[in-house]
C-alpha cells in the first residue's frame, strides 16, 4: 500500500472523502504544488514534522511561510521541537517528506495550524505522496486535524 492508498484509509475511517489530484512529475515543494495547481504558494498547506516529547508535532503551514521553531512554536508547546529526519518521519507518521498529509497519521502526533491559513477560501494538502493533493477549506482542515491554531510564522 502506498502513502496515498494509506491517507485514503485514514480518510475512510475519520469519515473525511477528500477530491484529490495526482501529478506524475510530484508536488515535492510547495512551489511545486503551487505551480501544478495553478495558485498562488501561499494556498498551499505544507506540513513539516519536527520531533516533540511524547511524539511527533506536525505544523500545518502556509506553503509561502517558514516555521520559528525557537520562539514561537516553544510558546505554544512548551518546548522547542527538535528537526526530525527523514526516518522519524516515516515511522512517526507513516508518510515520507513530501506527502507527510496535514492529518490521517499513523502515530500519535500534535498538529499546529498556522493562522495565516485562516484567510483563504480553499488551500492544498498532501496527500500521502508527494504526487497527490487535496483541497480542504482551512476551517475544515482545522476540524479534521484536531489542530491548535496559532502564529507559528517566522
Amino acid at each position: 500500500m502506498d502513502g496515498h492508498e494509506l491517507w485514503l484509509s485514514q480518510c475512510e475511517k475519520i469519515g473525511f472523502h477528500p477530491s484529490p489530484r495526482e501529478y506524475e512529475d510530484g508536488t515535492r515543494t510547495s512551489q511545486d504544488a503551487a505551480d501544478q495547481l495553478g495558485c498562488e504558494v501561499a494556498h498551499i498547506a505544507k506540513s513539516i514534522v519536527f520531533e516533540g516529547h511524547e511524539g511527533a508535532v506536525v505544523v500545518i503551514t502556509s506553503g509561502s511561510n517558514r516555521v520559528e521553531r525557537k520562539r514561537k512554536l516553544k510558546r505554544i508547546l512548551g518546548f522547542k521541537p527538535g528537526m526530525a529526519s527523514p526516518e522519524y518521519v516515516q515511522e512517526s507518521t507513516g508518510y515520507a517528506i513530501g506527502g507527510v498529509p496535514p492529518f490521517g497519521h499513523m502515530g500519535p502526533v500534535t498538529v499546529l495550524m498556522d493562522e495565516d491559513l485562516m484567510q483563504y477560501e480553499v488551500v492544498w494538502g498532501a496527500g500521502g505522496t508527494s504526487q497527490t493533493v487535496f483541497p480542504i477549506t482551512p476551517q475544515e482542515l482545522r476540524d479534521v486535524s484536531g489542530a491548535l491554531l496559532g502564529d507559528v510564522k517566522q
